[in-house]
């Protein structure tokens, strides 16, 4: 049984051919049509929405499938129903699962007693398919990715830097980390293990050589309100703002969205055509596609 939880779970060679499909899907959609017939997606969600949701919604639509939305905030889990027994029962009726939820440690285990492949939606250590999209945009841009430098700024804990990380290693991009040199802000070892991302404190340093400069959220799920204002002070020299910019005109800048405008990025770098962050959106869709039609083994024409 193959399942998505984290790109520690697939080789190179997977993850190459999954973005060379999701290409190939988007330049001939056609070819994928009804390739999921009579198929079903579970989507499990414990953290609210937008793009998760829909694309994975609309590409099962979209190759001939249906897709259930279940909302866990109503569900037994965890209250009258163990992991296991949830798992056990949701496999005798979805062809596959997806998943969005906090603890990483309950979708390995919702995978150990799955029979039908699990797809990570998002847990606190990893977000693989945001990962395979972003690589698939970049591919898309700059037509290759072995060499690409990569400047993720500010928050680097967080489940994105994780598998941002994880996929450069194994594709041959360089990952550089441009934040405040505190635990907090770094990439989790616990999550990426022994793989490796350069370090550079001063982001206007980070950025000069850069291929792509990409930021997130400064107040992921877990940060409590109240730690704002604090975490503004440290990381706001880390906002990707035209100043910044200015330092290298050629970088193209990515956000895995949702994005605080005024914060960890201005409108002026959101909006500048330099800006990719709508079609990287878009292509979680495509690179969910291929991710679907590889765990359940689907051909296409």
């Amino acid at each position: 049984m193959k399942h998505l939880l984290s790109l520690n779970d697939w080789s190179k060679k997977e993850i190459e051919d999954t973005i060379e499909l999701a290409i190939k899907l988007k330049k001939n959609p056609h070819k994928c049509i009804n390739a999921l017939s009579c198929k079903t997606l579970l989507m499990l969600f414990a953290k609210p929405s937008l793009r998760t949701h829909l694309s994975f919604d609309i590409a099962m639509y979209q190759l001939g499938g249906h897709a259930i939305f279940y909302d866990l905030s109503h569900s037994t889990l965890g209250e009258k129903e163990s992991i296991k027994d949830f798992s056990k029962v949701i496999s005798r009726y979805a062809d596959v699962v997806m998943a969005r939820l906090y603890a990483h440690k309950d979708i390995e285990e919702l995978a150990r007693y799955s029979d039908v492949p699990v797809v990570n939606g998002l847990t606190d250590y990893y977000h693989p398919c945001q990962a395979l999209g972003d690589f698939m945009t970049i591919k898309e841009k700059l037509g290759k990715i072995r060499g690409v430098k990569v400047v993720y700024l500010g928050d680097a804990n967080n489940n994105v830097t994780h598998s941002l990380i994880l996929e450069a290693q194994r594709v041959g991009a360089s990952l550089i980390v441009s934040s405040p040199n505190k635990k907090e802000f770094l990439p989790n070892p616990a999550a990426i293990g022994k793989a490796r991302y350069e370090y550079e404190k001063n982001p206007e340093r980070a950025v000069k050589n850069a291929d792509v400069i990409y930021t997130d959220t400064w107040m992921s799920y877990q940060i409590p309100k109240s730690q704002e204002k604090r975490r503004m002070k440290f990381l706001k020299m880390y906002q990707a703002n035209g100043r910044l910019f200015a330092v290298n005109k050629k970088a193209l800048f990515m956000h895995c969205l949702p994005a605080k405008r005024g914060a960890e990025v201005t409108d002026e770098v959101m909006d500048s055509p330099r800006s990719i962050v709508y079609d990287q959106a878009e292509n979680r869709m495509w690179s969910e596609k291929a991710i679907l039609l590889k765990l359940l083994g689907a051909k296409i024409k």
